[in-house]
């Protein structure tokens, strides 16, 4: 498979558009933290992406998401473990560390992210991956780098890395609604993490900012957080955890680059870590995982085309190619072809 195929792929081509949209942001928001704090501005950030998600849902007539009490459940547990237990914990941990300390451990959420999706939700990976995994975060240090690392006290460094594996957390858990509309998802937790953290920085003594300053911030917060994140969630549904954030990790990097047309220094740092990047990222890129695999007997409900997971009847004619959306049942098939750890893709290894 060429190397161009497989970025057309929906669930890459997501999961990068994802991560361009995000580090696209800091660049911006940098420039908003002149006039509003960091917390009011995370708060507006997110509000922005639940209020203009809603909205687009709303012109669009989407129909209403229902989920099935399971679903529920799992998306309940990950919007309480990235919308409300993290940003307390980051708070907390903000409190006894330097911001550069804190920007280099917030780099402990892509690793335990693939830890659990590796150790705990299964889901497969070879040496190619993990190695491109490394690569990635060692990137990642880098460009976060602060020269030295110290903390007033160590239960500041705890903190902020059980923010982090609470939203590595939430990204597993995610993914296993990700057949649902991704917009809803997106918007829902915007709400969510957007009150949790409005609240917080209102609770610090933080004021609202000018009209002009807000209304950027949520309109920046609507393609960064919203968009953004609707497309990591399909990319969640198409690879998996552990290689959505594998190509969403290039988010900081696509940061770096856009400061440096803005007129920030290109650094040695930045070009080595752009190269271990850029040379991980290509690993996964070029896996290829192939074997016989036996899919079981599986009933749900989302959009799909009829390809060779989804081949049913229906009571009217349907045009090949054209998406829907019904309650649909996969019959136990056993076949052997290259496959990503979809949602259609759960076996076991």
């Amino acid at each position: 498979m060429s190397l161009l195929h497989t970025l057309r792929r929906p669930g890459i081509q997501a999961a990068l558009l994802s991560a361009l949209l995000f580090g696209a942001s800091t660049p911006l928001a940098k420039i908003l933290l002149a006039s509003v704090s960091p917390w009011m501005l995370a708060g507006l950030l997110y509000l922005g992406s639940g209020l203009g998600l809603t909205l687009y849902r709303w012109l669009r007539r989407a129909e209403r998401v229902r989920l099935s009490r399971r679903d529920a459940f799992w998306f309940g547990v990950s919007v309480l473990a990235g919308g409300i237990v993290a940003p307390v914990l980051f708070m907390i941990g903000l409190q006894g560390a330097a911001a550069s300390t804190a920007s280099l451990l917030l780099n402990a959420e892509t690793v335990f992210t693939t830890l659990l999706a590796w150790w705990v939700f299964k889901e497969s990976f070879d040496r190619r991956i993990a190695w491109g995994m490394v690569a990635i975060v060692l990137g990642m240090v880098l460009l976060s780098w602060p020269g030295q690392v110290h903390f007033d006290h160590l239960w500041s460094a705890a903190a902020i890395i059980g923010a982090c594996f609470a939203w590595g957390m939430d990204n597993n858990l995610t993914r296993k609604v990700s057949l649902t509309d991704t917009r809803w998802i997106a918007a829902n937790k915007g709400w969510v993490a957007g009150s949790v953290n409005l609240g917080l920085a209102l609770l610090l003594g933080d004021r609202l900012p000018a009209l002009p300053d807000m209304a950027a911030a949520m309109l920046l917060g609507f393609f960064a957080y919203g968009v953004s994140l609707a497309f990591f969630v399909v990319g969640l549904r198409h690879l998996g955890s552990a290689r959505t954030g594998a190509y969403f990790s290039s988010a900081p990097f696509v940061g770096a680059m856009l400061s440096v047309m803005l007129g920030a220094p290109v650094t040695p740092l930045l070009l080595i870590a752009g190269a271990l990047m850029g040379w991980g990222i290509w690993m996964h890129l070029t896996e290829s995982h192939a074997h016989e695999h036996t899919h079981t007997l599986m009933e749900h409900d989302h959009v799909h085309v009829h390809d060779a997971h989804h081949q049913h009847a229906h009571p009217d004619p349907l045009v090949p190619g054209v998406s829907h959306r019904h309650p649909h049942k996969h019959e136990a098939l056993t076949h052997n072809h290259a496959h990503t750890p979809d949602m259609h893709h759960l076996h076991k290894h």
